[in-house]
């Protein structure tokens, strides 16, 4: 944070401030993180660059002295990452901006490498899923998550006709029924009563998933009452929507 409130402290009117980070994987137990942070401030001579980790020193005569400060925030700085094993660097230009570098190696814990793991065996490739969703977009992102991973999608903008695309479909056809709750001319909830009252093996076996913006415990129970399978909250995520779905393979 010392880093990040210095570039703005000593930044230029309408300057910028990058900042980026990269990681490494050392080896099977370590990871290395590579933090920067790049301003087009003030920057800092030559001579002061060979002081800056030292305590109480501050650069006089120039831009930065008018500033302020105590001249510890850079010295506790260098000692916390140094404590954590990590190492910090800077590339400094008087009036063109200073750019600083932290490296920070973390250990990768048995629990990190399991979840890891597991996370690359969840898959939902092949299974048929009926996206019942009546906003356009919504429907645009969640079709790429899911046929990304692999899945097949049938389309329906309002639960009549998720009703209807599944009475259409052969017994077993579609594995998963995403069904959005709020939808116009018949809603989510009745749309699953109607689909778990058909006279077809698969109609009370089809797992349906509720997809809402509601995250209310009364919602939840509304849709697992109608006879929903589970219940997902908007906006969709990637990996938690394909675990979701990979229960239920």
């Amino acid at each position: 944070m010392n880093i990040i409130s210095n570039a703005v402290r000593y930044n230029k009117e309408k300057g910028e401030i990058l900042l980026s980070y990269y990681e490494t994987q050392v080896d099977d137990r370590h990871i290395l993180f590579e933090f920067h942070c790049k301003d087009t401030g003030v920057g800092m001579s030559k001579e002061f660059q060979n002081h800056i980790f030292e305590p109480f020193t501050q650069e006089t005569g120039g831009a930065r002295s008018v500033y302020g400060g105590t001249g510890l925030g850079m010295p506790i700085t260098k000692k916390l990452i140094e404590k954590m094993g990590g190492t910090i660097k800077f590339e400094s230009e008087k009036n063109v901006g200073t750019t600083f570098m932290v490296q920070l190696p973390f250990l990768i814990s048995a629990d990190m490498k399991q979840a890891e793991s597991q996370e690359d065996d969840v898959s939902i490739e092949g299974m048929r899923i009926l996206l019942a969703e009546d906003n356009e977009l919504n429907m645009e992102i969640a079709e790429f998550l899911l046929t990304n991973a692999g899945a097949e999608i049938i389309r329906a903008s309002n639960g009549k006709e998720a009703v209807e695309a599944f009475a259409k479909s052969g017994v077993g056809e579609v594995n998963v029924i995403l069904m959005d709750i709020m939808m116009p001319v018949m809603d989510g909830l009745e749309a699953t009563r109607e689909i778990r009252t058909m006279n077809r093996s698969d109609a009370s076996a089809v797992v349906i998933i509720a997809m809402t913006a509601n995250a209310f415990t009364e919602d939840k129970t509304k849709a697992l009452k109608s006879g929903m399978d589970d219940y997902l909250t908007k906006p969709l995520e990637s990996e938690k929507l394909i675990r979701a779905l990979s229960r239920f393979l």
